[in-house]
């Protein structure tokens, strides 16, 4: 062989391995995944059923299941619902909270808690 048929042999393999190459991923469409912190939520975690309905307003559905509670309050922005469980013979209080946009979206937490107090009826 020829250096020159060696250069177009070698050539020729490395055009066909580029065709080889692992597509590139595409980003997933939709909303990113909103991280679950406790920043914003102060004025909710660790309070009672009172202290809600003092901050939001009377809930708009209130689901109780043996000592739990789910306290669910909606405005145009979100929907959120307070779930309170006992700690000893303590009252409820609240130890999770999860929020989304009226359509079932997800929304951040503490930019509802925000929506809420600002609806009539919330403080």
């Amino acid at each position: 062989m020829t250096r020159l048929t060696t250069i177009g042999i070698a050539l020729a393999l490395s055009a066909g391995l580029a065709g080889c190459a692992a597509p590139v991923a595409k980003p997933a469409v939709g909303r990113p995944a909103i991280p679950y912190t406790s920043v914003g939520l102060e004025r909710v975690l660790g309070q009672d059923a009172a202290a809600l309905t003092r901050l939001f307003g009377q809930p708009d559905a209130d689901v109780r299941e043996g000592n739990a509670r789910k306290l669910q309050f909606q405005s145009g922005i979100c929907v959120l619902d307070a779930y309170l469980y006992p700690k000893g013979s303590d009252a409820p209080r609240v130890t999770y909270l999860d929020a989304r946009e009226p359509d079932g979206s997800t929304i951040d937490r503490a930019s509802c808690v925000a929506a809420l107090t600002r609806r009539e009826g919330g403080r």
